[in-house]
């Protein structure tokens, strides 16, 4: 099991969990597929969290965090990303302990 404590349901923050899995990539045009790829947090309301490790050298990683959320509300669409995912940010940083296992603060790269 991926994550013992994300199975459908649990809440998470202001979340409630879907499903949780070991992330894989198909590739639309070859179809060759790429697993364990990252894990995966999908919420009942589509929302979903990725951390994925990335990095080839022999020492260090770069941990990638993707934040997803769909939103209806158009006046939201304008808010700056970061206080309009300030919640799932929120609740991935709580569930991952990414701060405590890192010691930082905040992410070295926002794209």
């Amino acid at each position: 099991e991926i994550l013992p404590n994300a199975t459908k349901g649990t809440k998470m923050g202001d979340f409630t969990v879907d499903y949780a899995d070991d992330f894989e990539y198909t590739d639309p045009i070859d179809g060759s597929v790429a697993s364990k790829q990252g894990v995966r947090i999908v919420f009942s309301d589509g929302s979903r969290i990725i951390f994925r490790l990335s990095g080839t050298g022999s020492s260090g990683a770069t941990i990638r965090l993707y934040i997803e959320q769909y939103e209806t509300d158009e006046a939201k669409m304008m808010i700056d990303a970061q206080e309009a995912l300030k919640p799932i940010i929120e609740t991935a940083l709580e569930v991952s302990k990414l701060q405590e296992f890192t010691g930082r603060d905040k992410p070295t790269v926002i794209t």
